[in-house]
């Protein structure tokens, strides 16, 4: 299972970069990077999700976004999670502890006698 890779969906992706911007303002590569990382390669963040996914973040005044210089001097788009950003990864990390809890109970589930 280590080496399996997870396609995410659009609202689990939202969460998790807000969580991910959450710790560092970061540019694109380096949340991929990090997801990456931090799952031992097994969520793999495609750029074709990723930069749509910002993109409506920043719309939804969730993330704001400055060109800044990379690690790599590269001129980057840097983003930041905005107040409202904060509040919402609060909401979101609620809703997804419902969501798995339900999964976990159904899962849990006793075979019918």
């Amino acid at each position: 299972m280590d080496n399996v890779r997870t396609e995410l969906l659009q609202g689990t992706l939202d969460l998790l970069i807000l969580k991910a911007l959450s710790t560092a303002s970061l540019h694109g590569w380096d949340i991929a990077k990090r997801f990456a990382v931090v799952s031992n390669d097994r969520l793999a963040l495609k750029q074709g999700s990723l930069y749509p996914a910002l993109h409506r973040l920043e719309g939804r005044g969730w993330i704001e976004a400055e060109w800044g210089v990379s690690e790599a001097g590269r001129s980057a788009k840097f983003y930041r999670l905005t107040r409202a950003g904060r509040r919402q990864l609060e909401a979101e990390k609620q809703t997804w502890a419902s969501f798995a809890a339900a999964v976990a109970s159904v899962l849990d589930m006793k075979e019918a006698p």
